[in-house]
């Protein structure tokens, strides 16, 4: 019996085939950056790395700890600085959250890395009464926080539920994640009933188009061999995911500059910071 192959070059053109190889690229071949319109995020997937790579995790820890032994500056997407960039509107929405709370500051930073945000900012949070910044993270990461980055300040936990064990945030911060989640809505529903009084969002992925596109972004090599899908939201679909929760300020990233997406559709990095409606305060106290 021939196999598979020999079967479908018999019987599909070779213009067919030709399209086919080039729509399917292997990973390797992908250019760096965003690219692609894929229906769904099992489909995306198919040409992608993911985060599991233990050389993400190095790179990650490489840099933090230098920034934490002072022989760094700042770090960002495992990428050394040579002086820290800050996003001005959420350090001002952490800062007014503290003041909002007598002067305290509990921070649920989901996929907050190894407290990239943490070391970013902690110097000009330093004048806060009570500073708690717990990261939930991958299993890998979390172990590897503990070991090298957990402090008095700075904690990790595997799990959402592990964390509010322990703590009562008064922040919840989503910095460059929600891109990245297969089911971004469903978390999002998850994140809303925990009745966070402020929800900031940052360097998030948003497209002048009527609907959401999945993409795959190939990080590039330079930085670390690895690609993943990475949704691209459209800006009024993501607002109303917030429920409960009234918009305070959009704001533009401060380090992502615009793309044009598949040479077709505008995109941007931006931020958002949500308050929790007095109506759900209310029913807190």
């Amino acid at each position: 019996m021939k196999p598979v192959k020999q079967i479908l070059k018999a019987i599909i053109p070779l213009v067919v085939l030709n399209k086919i190889r080039k729509y399917r690229k292997p990973i390797n071949q992908l250019p760096d950056g965003w690219s692609g319109n894929y229906t769904t995020w099992r489909e995306a997937k198919k040409f992608c790395t993911g985060y599991n790579s233990s050389l993400i995790l190095k790179k990650c820890k490489d840099a933090l700890l230098k920034v934490k032994n002072g022989d760094a500056v700042y770090e960002r997407d495992s990428v050394i600085f040579d002086e820290i960039q800050y996003s001005q509107c959420l350090l001002e929405g952490l800062q007014k959250a503290a003041l909002e709370n007598d002067n305290k500051l509990c921070i649920l930073d989901f996929g907050g890395s190894l407290g990239s945000s943490y070391f970013q900012n902690k110097r000009l949070l330093s004048s806060i009464k009570k500073l708690t910044w717990c990261i939930v993270e991958q299993t890998h990461f979390v172990n590897c926080g503990k070991r090298y980055f957990e402090d008095e300040q700075l904690k990790f936990y595997h799990t959402i539920e592990e964390c509010i064990a322990k703590h009562k945030p008064n922040v919840l911060l989503l910095s460059g994640v929600l891109q990245y989640l297969e089911k971004p809505g469903v978390w999002v529903e998850k994140f809303i009933k925990l009745k966070v009084p402020t929800i900031i969002i940052d360097r998030t992925t948003i497209i002048n188009c009527e609907r959401n596109i999945i993409t795959v972004q190939k990080v590039p090599y330079s930085i670390y061999e690895a690609s993943y899908p990475c949704w691209f939201f459209n800006e009024d679909y993501l607002k109303k995911l917030f429920i409960n929760y009234s918009l305070i300020t959009k704001f533009e990233s401060y380090c992502d500059m615009p793309i044009t997406l598949n040479s077709e559709y505008d995109a941007t990095w931006a931020g958002f910071e949500f308050k929790l409606s007095n109506l759900e305060v209310k029913k807190n106290l």
